[in-house]
């Protein structure tokens, strides 16, 4: 694995660590697609540090267990702001 993917890797797991965010929001913040955050976190991590990899699956976990919750506020922002546009 080329020593800048590693880099990366790391660089991500640390920030979803400490921001407890979503891959989404990490793939904004890093300037990737989804699929590299995910595959960096999820394959390429175990590799490197087992320990962050451990950290960054429960946050990943949480995420998903919440992402419903996430949806039904956003579908409800949406048609808020239509309503008052509208």
């Amino acid at each position: 694995m080329r020593c800048y993917i590693e880099e990366r890797t790391v660089e991500l797991a640390n920030y979803i660590i400490e921001h407890k965010c979503t891959v989404r929001e990490a793939a904004k913040k890093f300037g990737i697609s989804k699929s590299t955050v995910h595959k960096d976190v999820t394959e390429r991590l175990i590799r490197i540090n087992g320990f962050l990899a451990n950290q960054v699956r429960e946050i990943l976990l949480e995420n998903k267990q919440e992402r419903h919750i996430r949806g039904g506020y956003a579908t409800r922002e949406k048609y808020r702001h239509q309503k008052e546009a509208g």
